[in-house]
């Protein structure tokens, strides 16, 4: 009975420290993006030939425009997390893994690959005349992106730990079932006086109603089962 109860408490503690640290990460991961969104990504400098040369900072909602939506969806599956039990929080993972795969490609390339002077241009709204004489690209918001995919990538592994509600279920009712059952053999082995210590076994108000519930009646000496 005790190792049932263990069980049951083990599991259900599980599933809390699951939920908790999914929540935590996907906060991270969403104020990571937000913070990066709000950040400038890249500098960029123009000339269009009639005047002094331009400069623009284009912001991480404009050069990897997909970091705001992304950080609310983040936001959205914390919500949701404590809604969603079972298959369904399989599904959320699966989004969860989604968005962090969503956010860290752009990072990635910010920081393995080139500025391309045709992207810069296009997102900067340059005149068509307008050349591009200069990109400087900045890791730090790049870095932070980085880091939120990463807290959303360990956040659904997290969601996806999660035990399911069947196999909760389970072990809160096996105990109590388990209870009775033991309760039931006590019960007659005081009206048999059959303990384990060769005498009948006082048993209290509480083991006498569980008695009952299980279907033995403690005062019946003849030990036998109520139907």
């Amino acid at each position: 009975m005790n190792s049932i109860d263990s069980s049951a408490t083990s599991s259900k503690d599980g599933r809390s420290r699951s939920g908790a640290v999914a929540v935590v990460l996907l906060l991270i991961g969403a104020a990571c993006l937000w913070g990066s969104s709000r950040m400038t990504w890249v500098h960029v400098t123009s000339f269009d030939g009639l005047g002094e040369e331009r400069s623009t900072d284009l912001l991480g909602s404009a050069w990897a425009a997909a970091s705001t939506p992304l950080a609310l969806a983040l936001l959205a599956a914390v919500a949701a997390s404590f809604a969603v039990k079972g298959i369904a929080s399989r599904v959320l993972a699966v989004l969860v893994l989604l968005v962090a795969v969503g956010a860290g490609l752009p990072a990635l390339e910010s920081l393995l690959g080139e500025v391309s002077d045709s992207k810069a241009a296009s997102i900067a709204e340059l005149p068509a005349r307008a050349e591009v004489t200069s990109t400087v690209a900045f890791a730090l918001p790049a870095v932070l992106a980085l880091i939120g995919a990463v807290s959303a990538l360990f956040a659904a592994v997290a969601l996806f730990r999660k035990p399911t509600a069947r196999k909760v279920l389970s072990s809160k009712y096996d105990a109590p079932a388990s209870r009775r059952e033991e309760v039931a053999r006590r019960a007659k082995s005081a009206a048999d006086g059959t303990g384990a210590s060769g005498e009948g076994e006082d048993l209290t108000e509480r083991m006498l109603w569980d008695a009952l519930d299980a279907g033995e009646d403690p005062t019946d000496e003849s030990g036998t089962r109520n139907s």
